[in-house]
């Protein structure tokens, strides 16, 4: 009696799969080419020509980050085209604060059944986001395990490495007293804080399929699976011509704890909340959740994706190079001397007298 033969597809793990999924994504990773990279797949690694990319003596940035528990909305209501533009973002934007471009990109997709659509319109969405950074997805890896992961889950890792001149890559030495900080709209929740916001959909009873009480031309989902903004090509040129102090990406922790990351000892970060509008999605999560609001400016960036110290010289030019590159800019506050930290000022009043709805209307 002959004993059962074996094979990785009755394990749950289709070699094939993999393999076409390479050659569906081949297309979309060379649609992110450039000067240092030709971004072909199917090697062991991926190089990249610094020198072809107009470096001479160049310090290079990592960074690495995932998109957290939005994943979760994307699989739950079959969104998964722009979640990987959330993935480069999460990585880009961690290195343009350190005064680096980004140059290349390498993703991890896991999942418990590899469905080559949705794995093919997930990494179309890292090729989206890698073109809007300037950077070249070089490869990744895509493991299938059934038994870790549900067979319609999916999670995403991203990994990116940029590079900076010798001499000008942002620490926050430069910050001074008296700088001013101008603030970048985020263009939504960004990717933190998905763990309250699917908490209260799910306490609150949100019908994401409907337009969102603050905006009847679109449905509550969409704003919520609104793609992280990404802040390298505008930044880029400011940078480059010595125009910024430093760079806050504002992340986990919202504003109260990313802006002290580049601050030096001494020196206090004082924001004032009245000088921006707090979109009408935060206010509605605010009102939803009754969070208070340093609960808020600790956990959701509330309407700033990025904030920029600049010496008050700089502080009109910036400005009006950054609204030309199309984005939305703010002056929120200034740099004072004191203990290294960030204060909110006026969010109590400000953010609350902005909450029109109440928390049980859920029409």
């Amino acid at each position: 009696m002959s004993e059962k033969s074996y094979s990785y597809e009755q394990a749950g793990v289709s070699i094939a799969a993999g393999n076409a999924l390479v050659k569906a994504i081949a297309p979309l990773a060379r649609a992110t080419a450039r000067p240092g990279a030709d971004a072909e797949l199917g090697g062991f690694g991926g190089f990249f020509d610094l020198k072809a990319a107009g470096y001479t003596d160049p310090l290079l940035v990592a960074a690495n980050d995932g998109v957290g528990t939005k994943v979760k909305l994307a699989i739950e209501h079959d969104r998964h085209d722009s979640i990987g533009i959330d993935l480069v973002a999460m990585c880009v934007n961690d290195l343009i604060v350190q005064g680096a471009e980004p140059l290349l990109f390498l993703d991890y997709f896991a999942t418990g059944k590899l469905a080559n659509g949705i794995a093919t319109r997930v990494v179309a969405g890292i090729a989206d986001g890698c073109r809007l950074a300037g950077c070249a997805l070089i490869g990744g890896e895509t493991a299938e395990m059934p038994g870790m992961y549900a067979a319609d889950d999916y999670d995403l890792a991203g990994f990116c490495v940029g590079a900076v001149e010798r001499g000008q890559q942002l620490t926050g030495e430069k910050v001074a007293t008296d700088d001013v900080l101008i603030g970048l709209a985020s263009s939504g929740v960004h990717s933190n804080g998905y763990s309250l916001v699917r908490k209260m959909a799910a306490d609150k009873g949100w019908k994401l399929d409907r337009p969102a009480l603050f905006d009847q031309d679109r449905l509550l989902l969409d704003h919520l699976i609104e793609p992280t903004r990404i802040y390298v090509k505008s930044l880029l040129p400011v940078i480059r011509q010595d125009r910024i102090h430093a760079l806050a990406h504002i992340t986990g922790g919202g504003l109260l704890e990313n802006v002290p990351r580049v601050l030096p000892e001494g020196l206090h970060a004082r924001i004032d909340a009245g000088a921006w509008i707090q979109p009408r999605l935060m206010a509605f999560l605010q009102a939803q959740g009754n969070i208070e609001p340093e609960e808020m400016a600790r956990t959701f960036n509330c309407g700033i994706g990025m904030v920029l110290a600049v010496s008050a010289e700089q502080a009109a030019g910036v400005q009006a190079d950054l609204e030309a590159a199309g984005e939305t800019v703010f002056v929120i506050g200034a740099i004072e001397a004191g203990p290294r930290g960030c204060t909110v000022q006026g969010s109590a009043e400000v953010w609350s007298a902005r909450v029109p709805w109440e928390a049980t209307h859920l029409a």
